[in-house]
C-alpha cells in the first residue's frame, strides 16, 4: 500500500527579500531626478512599512518604485497592505504593512475549494495558521496545487514540505 504524499499551504513573507527590496527602492529614489526636492523616502518603521514624500502623487510614485522592487525580488503584492496617501503637515505618508499567516476564513475557503473542486480521495487539515493536504497520489496534489493557483484568493500562497 502507498503511503500519503502530502503538502502545507502557507503565507509567508521572506523578510530578507522585503528588505533587499526596500534598500533598492530607497536608493533609486534618492538618485532619481523626478524625486529631487521632494524629501521623498521609504523606511521600516517598526514592523510597517513608511513611505513619504512632499505631495501625493511623489507618495503613490514611491509605492510604485517599491512594488516594482518587490516583484523583481519575487515577492508577490498581494503580501502588502498599503494605506491611502495621507496628509501629515507639509508631506504625504503611506503606511503598508506584511500579512502573513492564513486566516481562519481563508483557510477554511481553501479546504472548500480543495473538497468542492479538487480530485477525489484529497484530504484536508488545518493546522493554525497553514492548511495541510494529502492524497495517495502525487499527481492529486500536483492538480490541488494548480486549482490554488488559479482560485483567486487575496493572499500570497506557498506550498512547503511537499512529500
Amino acid at each position: 500500500m502507498p503511503s500519503e504524499s502530502s503538502f502545507d499551504v502557507v503565507s509567508k513573507v521572506d523578510r530578507q527579500e522585503v528588505d533587499n527590496a526596500l534598500n533598492q527602492a530607497a536608493k533609486e529614489i534618492s538618485q532619481r531626478y523626478d524625486f529631487k526636492g521632494t524629501d521623498a523616502s521609504v523606511r521600516w518603521s517598526g514592523e510597517s512599512i513608511v513611505m513619504v514624500a512632499s505631495s501625493e502623487d511623489r507618495v503613490n510614485a514611491v509605492l510604485d518604485v517599491l512594488q516594482t522592487k518587490l516583484v523583481k525580488r519575487g515577492v508577490s503584492l498581494k503580501a502588502l497592505d498599503t494605506s491611502e496617501p495621507v496628509p501629515s503637515g507639509k508631506e504625504h505618508r503611506i503606511t503598508a504593512t506584511l500579512k502573513e499567516g492564513l486566516a481562519q476564513d481563508v483557510a477554511k475557503k481553501i479546504g472548500k475549494i480543495v473538497r468542492d473542486e479538487g480530485p477525489k480521495g484529497v484530504k484536508t487539515q488545518l493546522t493554525g495558521d497553514e492548511v495541510r493536504v494529502s492524497a495517495k497520489s502525487r499527481d492529486d496534489l500536483q492538480a490541488v496545487i494548480a486549482l490554488l493557483k488559479a482560485a483567486d484568493l487575496d493572499v500570497a500562497l506557498q506550498f512547503v514540505n511537499y512529500r
